[in-house]
C-alpha cells in the first residue's frame, strides 16, 4: 500500500475506534483484549498515536518512551484521544518524504514505516473496540488484511523477540483467497511459516499450487487470517487442516507487547 493510502485508512481507523469505544462506554469489557475496559484501550491508543506523532515531528533519532496514559475518563478521554489521533494523521501528512526518525521494523523509508504502523495498530484495536461493543466488525480490505500480514510475519516476528518457538520443527502455512491478481481478479496469496527453537521465518509463496505438504494450513480471507493471526478473531474463523497444535502454538505464543 502506498504511504498515502495507509495515512487515508488511519485517519478512517481512528475515527472507527472513538465511535466505537463511545457507543460501548469507558467501561466495557474488551474481549479481545482480556482483563481489559474500553477506557484503558482509548488510554493505551492514543498515548501511543502520540509517542509515534512526537517521533515524527520531532525527527527522534533514537528510542524515546511515551509520555504515558492520561488519568482521563468518559467524554474527556474521547475528546484526548481524537485529538492525538488528529494530531499523528497531520503529522504522517506533513512529513517529508527523506524523513529520518527511528524505527523498529524494516521499511523502505521511516515515513513507509511510521504510516504502516500506525494504521495496523490502530486497526487492531478498532476492531476491539467494535467487538467491546458487539455486532458486526467493520470490514477491512483485502489489501490492507495482505499488508498486515506481511508486517506481523516478516516485521514482528522475525525479531528475536519472537516467542512462537517449538522444539520440534514444523510449518504453518497460510491461505488468503481473496488477493488481487493485477488483472481484476483474484487470486490466494501464500506463506510458509516455518517454525523452530529460532525466530519463525515466513516467506512468500510464488507458485503455490506445488507446494509441499505443510503440518497445518489456514485458509480463509486476507482479513480473516489478518484478525485470526493477531488473535482477534478465533481458529474458526478460517479453515483449518492439518495438526491444530500448531495453531494453538501461534495462537498461545504470538502477542505482541
Amino acid at each position: 500500500m502506498a504511504i498515502s493510502e495507509n495515512i487515508a485508512a488511519l485517519a478512517a481507523e481512528g475515527r472507527l475506534l472513538a465511535a466505537a469505544a463511545g457507543a460501548a462506554g469507558p467501561g466495557a469489557s474488551v474481549p479481545t483484549c482480556p482483563g481489559w475496559q474500553v477506557r484503558h484501550l482509548v488510554r493505551h491508543t492514543g498515548m501511543v498515536h502520540r509517542w509515534a506523532a512526537d517521533l515524527v515531528t520531532e525527527g527522534h533519532r533514537k528510542y524515546r518512551p511515551g509520555d504515558g496514559e492520561p488519568d482521563l475518563d468518559g467524554e474527556e478521554l474521547l475528546d484526548w484521544f481524537r485529538a492525538g489521533h488528529r494530531h499523528l494523521v497531520e503529522a504522517l501528512e506533513a512529513a517529508p518524504a527523506d524523513l529520518d526518525c527511528w524505527t523498529f521494523l524494516p521499511a523502505p523509508s521511516p515515513l513507509a514505516f511510521w504510516a504502516r504502523r500506525q494504521l495496523h495498530e490502530t486497526t487492531v484495536h478498532r476492531v476491539d473496540a467494535e467487538s467491546a461493543l458487539g455486532g458486526p466488525l467493520t470490514p477491512v480490505t483485502a489489501e490492507h488484511a495482505l499488508d498486515g500480514i506481511d508486517e506481523l510475519l516478516t516485521g514482528f516476528h522475525a525479531r528475536s523477540t519472537s516467542k512462537v518457538r517449538t522444539g520440534t520443527p514444523r510449518t504453518l502455512r497460510l491461505w488468503a483467497t481473496d488477493a488481487a491478481d493485477g488483472a481484476g481478479g483474484r487470486t490466494d496469496a501464500v506463506w510458509t511459516v516455518r517454525l523452530s527453537a529460532e525466530p519463525p521465518t515466513a516467506v512468500r509463496e510464488h507458485g503455490s499450487g506445488h507446494l509441499p505438504p505443510a503440518d497445518c494450513e489456514l485458509r480463509g480471507t486476507a482479513e480473516g487470517i489478518y484478525l485470526t493471526l493477531w488473535n482477534r478473531l478465533p481458529l474458526s474463523a478460517v479453515t483449518l487442516t492439518g495438526d491444530r497444535a500448531v495453531a494453538r502454538l501461534w495462537a498461545d505464543r504470538s502477542a505482541v507487547t
